[in-house]
């Protein structure tokens, strides 16, 4: 074992078969659920950065050197929960989270921006596509959701946990939001590449999982967006505003149906919706009907999938037989994601845990494993998959643990810069009053 290794080293958990699973309470469900999950981001990153690979098998398949940006950042607040449940000591966190930071303060970046993906060894940039090779800003966006939350609770007063703070600062100063307006634009831009520019044209418009870059463009301490940039980009996206009913149930924003689940996932990590308005909408009203909807879609199931019911729903992008899709109710094809559901335990408990133990009763270890649930399934094809995924374990870990104490959701919100930011976009929410804690 290396130097590296052993600073943070902890004994592998001992894993829970999906029997021993269904047996227990649901809170000790949800504790070895998310318990096991977190093995993904703790014996699975990769080995020298501590950083979340894209992807793991579930064989002990050797781990290359690609990591996943956005990933690291779930990966990061995983860490955090793993430190507050006791999974890890805060000493081994702390290491943990600063051998990333040793990567993160060296890496290639674009106007402050990460790429997609990176040499977990390195920094060096791995693209993503042929032209997808500088800066993601919303990959970027995910990571700086997990630093920020690091930087408010490691506060002890330390060396180790000085560096964090420090060292997260000073990304976030340097992260050039406003460069990503493309020369002053009134929207965010996804892509920006030294050898491509903005060839990607990938315009940011909502509804979709990408609030969390808004919000974090206009709280950045140095290089803030004008609020314009979210009125006038990310809220007039075409699929912004949709105010129709979908199964009985008023759908403020988003498209059809809602879209993938993912949506109510990943900026929520650490926005806490509860509470949470603009001028456009009431965000846990909103994400809880875009719940309803989809587990309400399944339960229909009108294209008859085998499977699919009250205890077998969820529907976001994950790997699926075919390859890899944003499902929804529009991109139904039979593949069921357990993020989608697990995901969304604060929006609908009750009905999570019915399908968390459905999955367990009906699909045992044949979608259970070392690194929790396998990232899709389907029966309506007799598939399952042999993969785990950075962005769909993350979510999982975090969204479960929000529901069980709020742990990110104080964190994030608890920030001074989000909170101005959130203000200054129009926001109102529990946390900004006067005497919030």
């Amino acid at each position: 074992m290396s130097a590296a290794d052993s600073a943070d080293a902890a004994p592998m958990y001992k894993t829970w078969s999906a029997k021993e699973l269904a047996g227990l309470s649901d809170e000790a469900l949800i504790d070895a659920v998310q318990r096991q999950t977190f093995e993904f981001f703790w014996h699975g990153a990769h080995p020298v950065s501590g950083l979340a690979p894209d992807r793991r098998t579930t064989r002990d398949a050797p781990v290359d050197d690609l990591v996943a940006i956005g990933g690291s950042g779930f990966g990061v607040m995983a860490i955090i929960v793993a430190v507050e449940r006791g999974w890890v000591t805060r000493d081994a966190g702390v290491a943990r989270i600063n051998r990333m930071l040793d990567v993160l303060c060296r890496a290639t970046c674009y106007h402050g921006a990460f790429p997609h993906f990176m040499n977990g060894l390195t920094g060096a940039t791995i693209p993503f596509s042929r032209k997808d090779d500088g800066g993601d800003l919303v990959e970027t966006a995910l990571l700086f959701q997990g630093l920020l939350c690091a930087r408010q609770y490691f506060d002890a007063d330390t060396t180790a946990e000085a560096s964090i703070r420090g060292r997260v600062t000073g990304l976030w100063a340097e992260m050039e939001w406003d460069w990503y307006t493309r020369d002053g634009r009134k929207l965010l831009y996804w892509h920006w590449s030294p050898w491509n520019g903005w060839a990607m044209d990938h315009e940011i418009h909502g509804w979709n999982e990408c609030l969390i870059a808004y919000v974090l463009a206009a709280s950045a301490p140095r290089y803030p967006v004008d609020p314009l940039v979210y009125h006038r980009g990310y809220a007039n996206g075409r699929d912004f505003i949709n105010g129709k009913r979908y199964y009985d149930v008023e759908l403020p924003l988003g498209q059809p149906y809602g879209g993938p689940l993912f949506f109510a996932h990943y900026s929520f990590c650490g926005i806490d919706p509860r509470g949470l308005r603009d001028r456009y909408a009431d965000y846990w009203q909103l994400n809880c009907a875009h719940v309803q909807i989809n587990r309400a879609y399944c339960v229909d199931n009108p294209k008859q999938h085998k499977g699919y019911g009250a205890d077998c729903w969820g529907l976001t992008a994950s790997d699926d037989p075919f390859g890899y899709s944003a499902h929804a109710p529009d991109n139904d094809n039979g593949t069921i994601s357990p993020t989608a559901a697990l995901s969304s335990l604060p929006y609908a408990p009750d009905a999570v845990l019915q399908t968390l133990r459905g999955f367990l009763n009906r699909h045992g270890d044949r979608i259970w494993g070392r690194y929790g649930f396998v990232d899709a399934f389907s029966e309506q094809h007799d598939w399952a998959a042999d993969t785990f995924l950075a962005i769909d374990q993350g979510p999982i870990i975090v969204m479960m643990e929000n529901h069980r104490s709020g742990l990110l959701w104080k964190l994030f919100m608890g920030i001074p810069e989000i909170q101005q930011g959130l203000r200054r976009l129009g926001f109102s929410s529990p946390h900004l009053t006067a005497n919030a804690t």
